[in-house]
């Protein structure tokens, strides 16, 4: 099971946006390190989304050293100082390598965010197992609580989410007869608008190489050689008239 802790938050709506994130993202348990107030009716709550039904009500006050001593603890920080010799845990691991460095995990997880100013102090990172760090600009690598979140529970769900609202595969290409019988209709068409019979190959090899990049669906595929059919069967009926 994977949890996630936030340490002495000051501002209710970033406990709010995680909530919620976690929702997204298939994660339940949220534990609390010295939470401000969280008003049923202020904006954790007005934050959280569908998480204000389950979550954030069930969320749980512990102490630090609760979750150090009972969790296989990843600590999310801004700043890695990039130094084995200055800093308490090194190297930092990315959100995106973080699912398959707690795969193999036994125990309960828990992904640990800090404060909102100040993240987690070094003495408090150097409790912890695991840091990760989101790569970003290096004039201003500080993301907001909530957003930073959002990035590292995004990135774990192949652990937490078994099934999501979108399909095996958002881009089925079409199958190749398909393709090819629309590279044959255009075929047609071409002749059919009396292009330069010289000129038809060059052509043909142009189609092909932008329906290569395009990589068509079969409704893609199926729509363009119906609108390509229409275009020379009106050609062809103008010309008998």
């Amino acid at each position: 099971m994977i949890s996630v802790a936030v340490v002495d938050a000051e501002t209710p709506g970033n406990i709010g946006t995680i909530a919620r994130s976690m929702k997204n993202f298939g994660l339940s348990e949220l534990l609390l390190v010295d939470p401000p107030e969280l008003d049923p009716d202020g904006e954790a709550y007005g934050f959280a989304g569908q998480a204000r039904d389950d979550i954030l009500p069930n969320a749980r006050t512990v102490t630090f050293d609760e979750i150090a001593e009972n969790y296989h603890t990843v600590a999310c920080t801004a700043t890695t100082n990039e130094d084995p010799a200055n800093h308490v845990r090194y190297p930092a691991t990315t959100p995106a390598d973080l699912a398959d460095s707690l795969r193999g995990v036994e125990g309960d997880i828990c992904v640990v965010f800090g404060r909102e100013r100040v993240g987690l102090s070094n003495d408090e990172l150097a409790r912890l197992d695991v840091i990760c760090s989101i790569p970003a600009s290096a004039s201003y690598p500080v993301l907001n609580l909530g957003q930073a979140a959002t990035i590292v529970l995004y990135e774990l769900r192949d652990l937490t989410v078994s099934e999501t609202q979108h399909p095996e595969e958002l881009h089925t290409l079409a199958a190749k007869p398909a393709v090819e019988g629309l590279h044959a209709e255009f075929d047609r068409f071409l002749r059919a608008i009396g292009h330069p019979e010289e000129k038809q190959h060059k052509s043909r090899r142009l189609f092909r190489r932008v329906l290569g990049r395009a990589q068509p669906t079969g409704r893609e595929t199926k729509t363009l050689r119906g609108l390509f059919r229409q275009a020379r069967q009106r050609i062809e009926r103008a010309e008998d008239e």
